[in-house]
């Protein structure tokens, strides 16, 4: 795990431990590798699982895929992102997403109880990780609110400037690019793909946005 060590230090559930610490905690947490190719599963809706996993390499999206093949996009994760924790925490509690790989992706496989259960070795490590963990539930529990607040909207254009607006206020900027091809932003607002279409264009000859590609400006309102 040397090679990723510098991945995991940037992760939110190893915050506070140094190089030293990540390795020594590993063992510990029966960390394991796998790989996946692009298009390939990590976890499919029905499963149930114990582990947590970390992206090391490559891309990975948390969907819901219905009977009849419509897919909405709950998040993107890239590398350093964590996922699985809340069903994993959860226990036995069969999987309502999947997670599948959009580009070939290595995964750091955690044990979610070994790291809830102290052991003498590294108790204050075990603690901080403890901490850690609850606050990456957190932060995901207030990224699910803020996806609800953007689709709870009545339009495709409400639903777009809500989620463009959340966007430019995070990254501090009115110029700033987003995560989702065009595709994935449409699964993720949960709208059809041509009718965003027409309202980013509507939007854009209205003088509110301009955009190219996933890079957008947004200008003020009269």
């Amino acid at each position: 795990m040397k090679n990723y060590t510098s991945v995991l230090r940037h992760n939110p559930l190893f915050s506070g431990l140094d190089e030293n610490e990540i390795d020594k905690i590993l063992p510990c947490l029966s960390a394991s590798k796998i790989s996946k190719s692009d298009g390939e599963y990590i976890f499919r809706e029905g499963d149930t699982i114990d582990h947590v996993g970390v992206i090391l390499q490559g891309e990975v999206l948390v969907v819901y895929d219905d009977i009849w093949g419509h897919r909405n996009i709950l998040s993107k994760l890239t590398v350093g992102d964590l996922f699985g924790e809340t069903f994993a925490v959860a226990r036995n509690v069969p999987l309502n997403v999947g997670v599948v790989a959009i580009k070939d992706v290595d995964i750091l496989l955690l044990n979610v109880g070994k790291i809830l259960t102290t052991c003498s070795n590294s108790c204050e490590t075990h603690n901080l990780m403890i901490r850690n963990l609850l606050g990456v539930l957190a932060r995901k529990n207030l990224a699910f609110n803020e996806k609800l607040m953007h689709i709870s909207k009545r339009t495709t254009r409400e639903k777009l400037l809500s989620y463009l607006s959340a966007e430019s206020i995070r990254k501090h900027s009115r110029s700033f690019d987003i995560m989702y091809n065009r595709q994935q932003l449409a699964d993720y607002l949960g709208v059809e793909r041509a009718a965003m279409s027409v309202e980013l264009s509507k939007l854009q000859k209205e003088g509110l946005i301009k955009y190219e590609k996933c890079h957008f400006e947004l200008n003020g309102m009269d």
